[in-house]
């Protein structure tokens, strides 16, 4: 029987890139993630990991500068440690932390869209040779539908283009976070933080079983974590034709925690809980048993 913490992250992976095509056909869809992008900065200057802040606080740091050193190394103790030493006479360390989002972060959209108004130009360009021979009616409206069709491809482009930066914005935003004091407690063991850090996203952050990882063969590797399950097996076709999935592929705060729970699982409690998106969870969930067992 296979172990549906296990397989939920595969259909997780899948069930995300289902959403991110079905939400990009909303035609509203560009607002709507900026909000939720908006709404995760808001939470992101809220958050700081009160264990790490209290480690560094009982060595003698500053709160202040011990939380955007925290911010600023995603609550690596260990390396907002080190950022703290380094800028121990630095009079910036206190300054607050720049915007994460400069203001140009959306000119290469825009740069890819000049570029498809060029082009589409050139290609909606007529020979001066075959042109003398058309009625200038014809040729205003050959060029007004060119016009047209052009500005269509580009604004289309152009929304796909920063969709996908505001998709990759907000996975930044919801990326992995070890518990603190299982890092520190493995790495007191002799591993090095990263194969630790390793270790805790493959096993949910527990510190024993990332412990046995560590002394084991070290499977599975965290390449194998962002595998999706086969989307033309029984199973995720079983679960693609639920009409309670369905409705909730096509709600943004769904996608957002597909996001969170792929890596932080411990917060899949959360989102079980909550009005929209628990409904989908537990379909996912009865689905999944019922063809296990069969």
């Amino acid at each position: 029987m296979r172990d549906f913490q296990t397989e939920l992250r595969k259909i997780l992976v899948s069930l995300i890139e289902v959403a991110q095509k079905l939400l990009a056909l909303n035609p509203d869809a560009v607002d709507l993630f900026k909000k939720a992008n908006a709404m995760l900065d808001e939470d992101e200057e809220d958050r700081v990991d009160e264990v790490a802040l209290r480690q560094l606080t009982e060595m003698g740091f500053p709160e202040r500068r011990a939380v955007k050193a925290l911010r600023l190394n995603h609550m690596s103790v260990t390396q907002a440690m080190e950022w703290l030493f380094e800028h121990a006479d630095d009079p910036t360390a206190d300054a607050p932390v720049p915007g994460q989002e400069a203001t140009g972060a959306t000119a290469g959209p825009y740069t890819a869209a000049a570029a498809s108004i060029s082009s589409a130009a050139a290609a909606a360009s007529i020979p001066s040779s075959a042109a003398a021979s058309i009625p200038s009616s014809s040729l205003s409206a050959a060029a007004a539908s060119s016009a047209k069709v052009a500005s269509e491809a580009v604004t289309e482009s152009s929304k796909q283009d920063e969709l996908t930066e505001i998709f990759k914005r907000i996975r930044r935003k919801r990326e992995f976070r070890p518990d603190s004091r299982a890092v520190i407690a493995l790495m007191e063991m002799g591993f090095d933080e990263k194969e630790v850090v390793d270790a805790l996203r493959v096993n949910n952050n527990q510190q024993d079983a990332a412990c046995d990882w560590l002394l084991g063969d070290r499977k599975p590797s965290p390449e194998d974590l962002d595998k999706g399950i086969d989307t033309n097996s029984p199973l995720f076709q079983a679960i693609l034709e639920n009409p309670v999935v369905q409705l909730g592929l096509t709600n943004p705060k769904t996608l957002l925690a597909f996001e969170d729970m792929l890596e932080n699982p411990l917060n899949s409690t959360q989102w079980m809980n909550d009005p929209e998106t628990g409904p989908v969870m537990l379909q996912i969930s009865r689905i999944f048993q019922t063809l296990n067992r069969a």
